[in-house]
């Protein structure tokens, strides 16, 4: 399977930007439109996408023959790997992540090798309620974090975000749009350095001593 190739020029760091909302209007994808520009601003590569290019039938594995994966979890296979880093603004359901986002991860995660190692990712969210999605994207760090992603800790919450935005499409608050901007620059360097200074890899295993075995086998 040929992999895809990343924006290897000089300076130049690319991110994929998608919001996991299926909504066009949502909140979140107001939000994810806003860290492309930010990313743009201070000089990094933007790749935005939509949820729909992504979505996926209901994991099940009776569906995995012939080495069968869905055409959203290909295509989000092949845009992670073609990126130096991956953002998603998402909304929070009940206390958790979107069921749809987390059905792509697991159909993507069978992939192998499965894309998410070590690969770098930072998490927002955009709710009109007064935690601003938080849980969700504590959710949503589980299983990412379990597939050996990157995930920058400081992810950023935007509360009563029905009220947040100008007319403009920017937030309003000029301190919560600082730390916003602030937030996304400390991801970038981050991402940057390990691009150009890499450190030395190690495997990774769940468990200490862990044998793997093919049903259980997340990163080769």
């Amino acid at each position: 399977m040929e992999e895809p190739q990343k924006d290897n020029r000089q300076g130049h760091t690319s991110f994929l930007i998608f919001s996991a909302s299926l909504r066009s209007d949502s909140l979140n994808n107001r939000l994810a439109k806003l860290a492309a520009l930010a990313i743009e601003k201070n000089g990094g590569t933007v790749d935005f996408a939509s949820m729909s290019d992504f979505d996926c039938p209901s994991f099940n594995q009776d569906l995995e023959v012939d080495n069968f994966h869905p055409e959203g979890a290909e295509a989000f296979r092949k845009r992670i790997l073609a990126n130096d880093a991956f953002i998603i603004a998402s909304p929070e359901y009940n206390g958790s992540m979107p069921g749809v986002i987390k059905n792509v991860i697991d159909w993507t995660s069978r992939f192998r090798p499965q894309p998410f190692n070590q690969h770098h990712a930072l998490l927002m969210s955009a709710s009109p309620s007064m935690a601003g999605g938080n849980r969700g994207l504590w959710s949503l760090r589980i299983p990412l974090e379990h597939l050996g992603t990157r995930v920058y800790p400081d992810m950023f919450s935007l509360a009563s975000a029905h009220q947040a935005f100008d007319a403009e499409g920017n937030i309003k608050d000029e301190t919560l749009a600082k730390r916003f901007e602030d937030n996304l620059v400390g991801f970038m360097n981050l991402v940057e350095a390990s691009k150009h200074y890499p450190c030395i890899k190690k495997a990774w295993v769940e468990f200490l001593g862990e044998k793997t075995e093919k049903e259980t086998e997340r990163v080769e």
